[in-house]
């Protein structure tokens, strides 16, 4: 009996030895970073250009993995259910913190409790913008424009459940606009619908858009911004043409599955911000139209906590429904 009152403890004690020692040798191998939405977005376009200064701070190679759909809840399932050791990261953003969570009964997963939130990596405006054909050049003009068509008029964004959907049906039920929302698996198929004509006007986050308004391609007609975006100072924003309740910012930052061990969270918090240091990355961020924006861990969670709280109502107000 003796000798088996001394085990328990023996082993105990090894194990509550060697499970610090693994969080503080943290990273040993690749590190995955899963994206909610598929290649070209903004979530895409930051977490490949997190990924280079990234692998330097934590000295091992940082993998991008693109699982789109159901408005980015099926990548954030995934992280939620994974194992909390640092391995399995996801590229958060406004759609499956936010917004998609409020789409679903029940809901897939708690946005707070169910992660743990790392680092706010940068913010971006959504951009209102039209084909071409429709020579609406103000919000207040494709409001007219559509009033004139006689018909329903259709809109989209790169997804259901995206900050432009919500935008879109936020829109619609404060002008009485007959509009109807498209939704695309991502942005690069709904620009491509939008260039060709298919689409008439949309709601997209501004980055990916920058070259077809300078190509001429789209035109631009507000940001959802309060204030101007310094990669293009020449469009207005919603505030400036009367219809505040169109602000909005999609937040971009890395999470991971909830109770990750402190030495854990503390060197990847810290690599992260190492990174959002390095020129290259805040300068090509800035040329697509993204602000970096450093913040501490604790307040990170209590920005996602406000973000949260924030979009509950008008998605619920908006009625869109992920199936």
């Amino acid at each position: 009996m003796k000798a088996n009152r001394l085990v328990a403890p023996i082993v105990l004690a090894l194990g509550l030895s060697i499970l610090p020692a693994a969080a503080q040798d943290y990273p040993t191998k690749p590190v995955r970073i899963v994206v909610t939405f598929p290649p070209g977005g903004s979530s895409d376009v930051t977490a490949r250009a997190l990924s280079v200064p990234l692998q330097k701070a934590l000295g091992q190679p940082v993998v991008v993995d693109n699982k789109p759909g159901a408005g980015g809840t099926i990548a954030a399932t995934e992280i939620f259910r994974a194992a909390p050791d640092g391995y399995n990261l996801m590229m958060s953003n406004t759609t499956p913190i936010s917004l998609a969570p409020f789409m679903l009964n029940p809901q897939p997963y708690d946005s707070i409790k169910g992660f743990t939130h790392v680092s706010l990596v940068a913010t971006v405006p959504d951009v209102v913008m039209v084909h071409p054909s429709v020579p609406a050049k103000s919000l207040a003009e494709l409001i007219d424009w559509v009033k004139a068509q006689n018909k329903k008029v259709f809109y989209g964004s790169g997804g259901v459940g995206s900050i432009g959907h919500i935008l879109g049906e936020t829109f619609k039920k404060q002008t009485g606009l007959n509009i109807e929302h498209v939704g695309y698996r991502g942005s690069a198929p709904m620009i491509t619908d939008l260039i060709a004509g298919r689409l008439s006007f949309s709601f997209d986050t501004l980055p990916q858009n920058v070259p077809h308004i300078k190509a001429g391609k789209l035109r631009p007609l507000a940001v959802t911004s309060r204030a101007r975006s310094h990669v293009a100072p020449d469009i207005q924003t919603v505030v400036e043409a009367g219809m505040p309740y169109l602000v909005a910012e999609n937040f971009i930052g890395v999470s991971a599955p909830a109770n990750l061990p402190e030495p854990v969270l503390s060197r990847l918090h810290a690599a992260i911000q190492k990174s959002l240091d390095d020129p290259d990355l805040v300068a090509r961020l800035r040329d697509l139209g993204l602000t970096v924006q450093k913040m501490s861990q604790p307040e990170f969670t209590a920005f996602v906590s406000k973000q949260v709280e924030g979009w509950a109502e008008p998605v619920k107000a908006s009625g869109a429904k992920l199936n």
